[in-house]
């Protein structure tokens, strides 16, 4: 695992030597847990209440490198003390598969920024899909008129205004010439040769290559088909080439490919940077290995234990990560405890944005001026600076409503039927999914201390940790049964616990 540091002081009762204890420290961290770091990011003089920082702006940018797997920071508040800029700044690191971790507290993450960043994300998501849904609505009765919905226009076509398919008179024959030539036996490769060589390029601008060459054989608008997301019209497009000559081409390509070779998929382990070895506190680290018979297992081991310091034994990567599941989905269950959350994130938010609150007293206090001035005119009480005032009160609830419009829209806030919204999507989650797996833990999961006869769990929505024996595992996973569907029970008899549960 590679990582960098992350190292800040603010102007305000710190020094220079405040980065070299930091820097000590998350060196300390990486040596122990095995990372090998790359280089040191350091803001001085910067408050974390801002991301207007250039070292930390940069780390950001270049995370999407891919040189790093890991930020280390002395304590979480050296990354942000604002939990919408966190939210906001390691969602970036996500998607380039770089977490934040501290070396001086034994979580991944804030707990409720942890909570808010995903709700966050949700009602991203959310906004996203009702949107694609109305791009949808459009795009698809433009299907139903076999109109043009974007994209790339097929090579040998036009769009005319009415956004119909036309065929391109200079283009059209060379795609006829293309399946005639492959048909009767030229190899792909002279085909693309020749047509690079007349300077012929593909829709996109490029010169013909076998990705770009195996598609065009493939195109279904080449027979007068019409396609899009499902939607199916023959003879919706003008037809380049007999359906025999294509159907012939694409025989001629599923002969003639030859098998690509299988990438190793990457195997995801859900619980890294959560998940510490009870004896030293390192963190437990994802690897695998294979038996004499040909199987792959996979497991958790302490990065003490693999530089022989600790004697921690290995977990079994399926179980842990199932029980931590299993955990996670009883809370999402209990009415209870959802409700705790959103009350938690509720009060997070308000506590956060100190000027809508503002505003919102100051429109009401307009209001209750208004109010009286219409009372005393009511009562007769009428003149020229009366008029002028109620004018003038009139036009500043105006414009605080408006500003309030305009915090709402900067703030996002999010209200309760919309965290309720959320929590409802990660009820209904596929947990045979790995993105789904990994998003339920990233979303609930603070960490977990694992020792041979117990683990400690602990949840971003609560307080107080959790201890569980391994007993009280086996009984807990065949009560609930399994979603990942592949995970053998252990067995009941207690001699028999630890050495189904470690490897």
């Amino acid at each position: 695992m590679t990582g960098v540091i992350y190292a800040r002081y603010s102007s305000d009762n710190q020094r220079e030597d405040s980065i070299e204890g930091q820097l000590c420290e998350c060196d300390s961290f990486a040596r122990k847990n095995d990372i090998h770091l790359r280089e040191n990011y350091i803001d001085r003089a910067f408050s974390a209440k801002t991301d207007n920082r250039p070292e930390f702006q940069r780390m950001i940018r270049e995370s999407a490198r891919k040189a790093y797997d890991v930020v280390i920071v002395w304590k979480l508040d050296r990354f942000s003390r604002n939990r919408y800029d966190s939210a906001k700044y390691k969602a970036a690191l996500k998607k380039n598969n770089v977490r934040v971790v501290s070396a001086t507290e034994a979580i991944s993450d804030g707990a409720e920024g942890i909570i808010l960043e995903s709700v966050l994300e949700g009602m991203a998501e959310y906004y996203s899909a009702d949107l694609a849904e109305k791009v949808t609505r459009g795009h698809t009765e433009n299907a139903l008129k076999c109109q043009f919905n974007g994209s790339i226009v097929p090579y040998g076509y036009v769009i005319d205004k009415e956004k119909h398919y036309q065929l391109d008179t200079e283009k059209a024959p060379i795609v006829l010439e293309i399946f005639k030539r492959y048909t009767s036996g030229e190899s792909i490769t002279d085909i693309i040769n020749d047509l690079n060589e007349r300077g012929l390029r593909t829709a996109t601008g490029n010169k013909f290559n076998k990705n770009s060459f195996r598609h065009m054989l493939k195109n279904r608008n080449y027979i007068g088909e019409y396609h899009y997301n499902g939607i199916v019209t023959p003879g919706g497009v003008p037809a380049i080439v007999p359906e025999d000559i294509f159907n012939r081409a694409n025989e001629l390509i599923e002969t003639n490919k030859r098998a690509p070779a299988r990438k190793k998929a990457k195997e995801e382990y859900l619980l890294t940077t959560k998940l510490f070895c009870g004896h030293c506190h390192a963190m437990m680290v994802g690897e695998s290995g294979q038996k004499s018979n040909g199987n792959i297992y996979r497991y958790y081991k302490c990065a003490g234990a693999k530089k022989h310091v600790c004697d921690k034994k290995s977990v079994r990567k399926e179980w842990i990560e199932e029980v931590a599941l299993k955990l996670i989905m009883k809370t999402l269950m209990n009415d209870d405890d959802l409700h705790k959350i959103v009350d938690r994130i509720m009060e997070l938010q308000k506590a956060e944005n100190t000027v809508f609150p503002a505003l919102e007293r100051q429109l009401a206090d307009v209001r209750a001026s208004i109010e009286n001035i219409v009372k005393a005119i009511e009562m007769g009480v009428f003149t020229r600076s009366t008029k002028v005032r109620l004018e003038e009160l009139e036009a500043e609830e105006e414009r605080i409503k408006g500003d309030i419009c305009r915090e709402q829209l900067e703030s996002r806030l999010v209200t309760e039927e919309q965290i309720w919204y959320i929590f409802d999507k990660f009820k209904n989650m596929d947990l045979s999914m790995p993105q789904q797996r990994q998003k339920v833990i990233d979303s609930f999961l603070h960490s977990i201390v694992l020792y041979d006869d117990r683990l400690v769990i602990s949840f971003n929505y609560r307080e107080k940790e959790k201890t569980l024996k391994l007993d009280q595992l086996v009984e807990f996973i065949h009560s609930h049964g399994s979603d990942l569907g592949s995970v053998a029970s252990p067995k009941q008899k207690k001699h028999c616990v630890r050495s189904a549960f470690f490897v």
